[in-house]
């Protein structure tokens, strides 16, 4: 029963945490608008696969975090430069024209790659999960075991998953307005990036 619970807060966590735009799942959608359906779900496979890595360190790492203030410093630090780098890149790519190409079996697998390399560099979900794994662990119910473990890694996994699957579908509706949702979402993204960048200076000087 508590494995059960732990399975079913872990998958909502982690649904709700990827619903409103950011990185993972705009990138997802602009995979998906340019690439097509099956490109976006491999993008979308990939960013999951890294978000289990990521749950899996975080709950192995949620006790060290919280006694070591000076680690989250680190983790914000380097999410800054990567937010930077990104803003950067996303504001010279909305410059770009672009147009939808087939959809090769090699674009594909770069699609899972560009996922897993996005995911990678979205810092945030491990402190998400850090914090999702203490509030659930708050009263000492859970041991840590592997089978525990796995079972956080694998809701956090499926929940990312299942919130990227309703993008593709979402964004699918739109594939008529590629060019104009490509531009759109570079300069969106761009913004974003901005927006992290803040958030982020506030944390770590605040």
């Amino acid at each position: 029963m508590l494995l059960t619970q732990l399975f079913l807060i872990t998958f909502f966590a982690a649904l709700v945490g990827v619903l409103p735009p950011g990185l993972v799942n705009m990138t997802v959608a602009k995979t998906c608008v340019e690439k097509g359906k099956r490109a976006g779900v491999y993008a979308g496979l990939g960013a999951s696969t890294i978000v289990f890595i990521q749950a899996t360190l975080a709950i192995l790492m949620a006790k060290f975090i919280f006694d070591h203030p000076s680690v989250q410093k680190n983790l914000l630090r380097v999410g800054l430069v990567v937010f930077i780098i990104l803003a950067i890149h996303f504001f010279i790519a909305a410059k770009k024209k672009r147009t939808k190409k087939k959809t090769s079996e090699k674009e594909v697998g770069r699609s899972f790659l560009k996922g897993m390399m996005i995911a990678s560099l979205n810092v945030f979900p491990i402190p998400y999960f850090v914090a999702v794994s203490s509030a659930i662990n708050s009263n000492d119910k859970y041991i840590y075991d592997k089978t525990t473990i796995f079972l956080f890694a694998l809701a956090a996994c499926l929940g990312t998953f299942t919130t990227l699957y309703i993008y593709v579908v979402s964004f699918m509706k739109i594939e008529t307005h590629t060019q104009k949702f490509s531009k759109f979402s570079n300069y969106f993204m761009a913004a974003l990036m901005l927006v992290l960048i803040l958030v982020t200076l506030f944390r770590l000087f605040f």
